[in-house]
């Protein structure tokens, strides 16, 4: 995982790098969490999410995706998305795109930005800059 104090001195940060590196994993780990507590093994749950059982594990023991924290209204949507993936595992993309465009998530992404190189006054990142 790149540190974000490596970020901010070396170069310019895109935004969409920050979806890849922060806001995907955290919303994956979420949808992991609320998959094991209802009862789905691991195995089950990287097959669902299209990862490693590996990256799975490494959710559960808190060593990947823990910068973005998930309030009660993300965990509600993470709750909604699971019931749909569940019930047709093919909409895992879809999920996880409809939950990185909440604005709970855009403002935490845009919050980080901020502190990277680069970053402008009028960031898009949460529709309307800081």
């Amino acid at each position: 995982m790149i540190k974000l104090t490596d970020l901010m001195s070396n170069r310019i940060v895109h935004p969409q790098e920050l979806e890849v590196w922060y806001a995907i994993p955290a919303i994956r780990r979420e949808i992991a969490k609320e998959m094991k507590r209802r009862g789905l093994e691991q195995k089950k749950i990287a097959k669902n999410l299209g990862v490693t059982e590996a990256a799975i594990s490494q959710y559960f023991s808190k060593k990947r995706a823990q910068e973005i924290k998930f309030g009660d209204i993300l965990k509600k949507e993470i709750m909604k998305g699971v019931d749909k993936i569940l019930a047709n595992p093919n909409l895992i993309v879809q999920e996880v795109q409809r939950i990185l465009d909440l604005p709970e998530i855009r403002l935490q992404l845009c919050e980080i930005h901020g502190q990277c190189k680069g970053a402008c006054a009028e960031c898009k990142i949460c529709g309307g800059g800081r």
